[in-house]
């Protein structure tokens, strides 16, 4: 168990899946020094909290989506000027997590701009799969909504983890998206938990909606059972042409303040500091850290939208004393939560 450099094990909290949205607004609202001491606390008790996983993100087929996510570049009802492209080459795909590996990444995700594939589309996908599961390399792939048998499939070929975000609150969840509903993701993540996949699944901050909502998130999140296992928190990417362009900016302590919420509801999962991080300062990243995120995504997009620079961010882990996590071992979804 890690103990943080104190030299005594610190203490592990209570896994609880009936937080309430009262509660986690209660959280948010704790003055700032007790808040992240409150998050460090946790995370001390679950992770080496000098420790962070590298992951990158790759676009293996971009846009002409047919959802209407008010936030996405991907979708056809927005004019962000993204031309459409076809999934992909096996061997392509295999070639860019190679020099992920290379860059440190230890975590290799990748994102197809689909509703939902088809059948034949996951031929190519699942061998994507075992080849950067082979390079010893964790995987993730986010395709849209799957069927029982589509997750079989994905969890036959070696995948670890599936990413399905339920973006904001129920609440607030048909003002950014309506092609699909919640619990059309919801529905998703549980073929997902079925199939023996790890459970990758966050939200959206800066969507324009209130500090309940965000409140709502995160007790969603956190009444899942079992949590998902890595808890990707994302920071509006603000694209032309998208319904969200003109959202108003977030707050970045209002954000680190998020960050600890899920760190403290959710004490074993990966909080991973996802979009938007290349708007954040290195003092306002840092925070991050101490909230208790631990993944960052490295490279120069996330699928479509920029992201912060890679030497930028070893610089950062640097100066801050951290390192680059281990590839964890998993395989199935079977950590306790």
């Amino acid at each position: 168990m890690p103990d943080g450099g104190s030299g005594r094990p610190e203490p592990k909290a209570a896994t609880r899946h009936d937080w309430t949205r009262g509660e986690v607004a209660g959280l948010i609202a704790l003055p700032f020094p007790e808040l992240l001491f409150r998050a460090q606390t946790v995370h001390r008790a679950h992770f080496d909290p000098t420790e962070v996983q590298i992951s990158t993100l790759l676009s293996i087929k971009t846009g002409g989506c047919p959802e209407d996510c008010g936030y996405c570049s991907q979708s056809v009802h927005h004019e962000s000027g993204l031309k459409a492209s076809k999934l992909m080459q096996v061997e392509a795909v295999l070639d860019e997590a190679r020099a992920a590996q290379q860059g440190g990444a230890s975590r290799f995700c990748m994102g197809a701009a689909w509703r939902s594939p088809k059948d034949h589309d996951l031929d190519a996908v699942c061998a994507m799969i075992a080849g950067v599961k082979a390079m010893g390399l964790e995987t993730c792939v986010t395709l849209g909504m799957l069927t029982g048998p589509q997750a079989g499939r994905l969890r036959r070929a070696g995948l670890d983890y599936y990413n399905h975000n339920l973006d904001t609150s129920p609440e607030h969840y048909g003002r950014v998206i309506t092609t699909r509903t919640y619990q059309d993701r919801l529905d998703t993540l549980g073929h997902v938990r079925d199939a023996g996949i790890n459970v990758c699944c966050g939200g959206i901050i800066g969507l324009g909606e209130s500090e309940d909502d965000q409140a709502g998130l995160i007790a969603t999140l956190a009444c899942l059972t079992p949590h998902p296992e890595s808890v990707p928190i994302n920071l509006l990417v603000r694209v032309v042409g998208t319904k969200l362009a003109d959202a108003a900016a977030v707050d970045p302590i209002s954000f680190v303040r998020i960050i600890a919420a899920a760190r403290i509801t959710m004490p074993h999962s990966m909080v991973r500091l996802s979009a938007g991080r290349e708007s954040l300062s290195d003092e306002a990243q840092a925070l991050c850290f101490l909230a208790g995120a631990n993944s960052i995504f490295y490279g120069p997009k996330l699928l479509t939208t920029p992201n912060a620079v890679e030497s930028q961010d070893m610089r950062l882990l640097d100066r801050l004393g951290m390192v680059p996590m281990a590839v964890p071992e998993t395989g199935s979804a079977t950590q306790a939560s």
